[in-house]
């Protein structure tokens, strides 16, 4: 795990600039969360509006909504494919999302339909560490 900061980038996910991360499962399929920047960025988790198991999804596209105290974002699939899982736990603990948002906060799992294409377009872990840095400038220069 690099950490840039405050914020945790684990090494073996792959990114996405609409801040989602990407897991391959060594079934194939790929878990989609939340990174550590984005979610330490909009604070307290209080709702999220997830797809059902079975709807597809398509890379850049929203496939759900999520709620704070602060915003209401739309949550963009870095990958497309089909709705294998949705973390239903999210229902009654949003707050999974701030607290463990590698682990138990994970939002849907995808059978992917264009992987190795998809996976082209997203950051693997150098380029993520290099785009959390410019995040951090960014978010610094805004502060000043």
């Amino acid at each position: 795990m690099v950490k840039v900061n405050d914020y945790e980038v684990p090494e073996n996910l792959y990114y996405h600039k609409e801040y989602l991360w990407a897991k391959v499962e060594e079934d194939g399929k790929v878990k989609i969360g939340l990174i550590d920047y984005a979610q330490k960025q909009i604070n307290d988790v209080i709702y999220v509006e997830l797809p059902s198991v079975g709807d597809s999804v398509t890379k850049d596209e929203p496939f759900g909504i999520l709620e704070s105290v602060k915003a209401v974002s739309d949550l963009i699939a870095p990958v497309s494919g089909t709705i294998e899982s949705v973390n239903e736990e999210l229902d009654s603990k949003p707050e999974l999302l701030n607290e463990d948002p590698y682990g138990e906060g994970w939002i849907i799992i995808v059978e992917p339909t264009n992987l190795e294409e998809d996976l082209k377009a997203l950051l693997s872990s150098d380029a993520a560490v290099e785009w959390h840095a410019s995040l951090v400038k960014e978010e610094k220069t805004d502060q000043e």
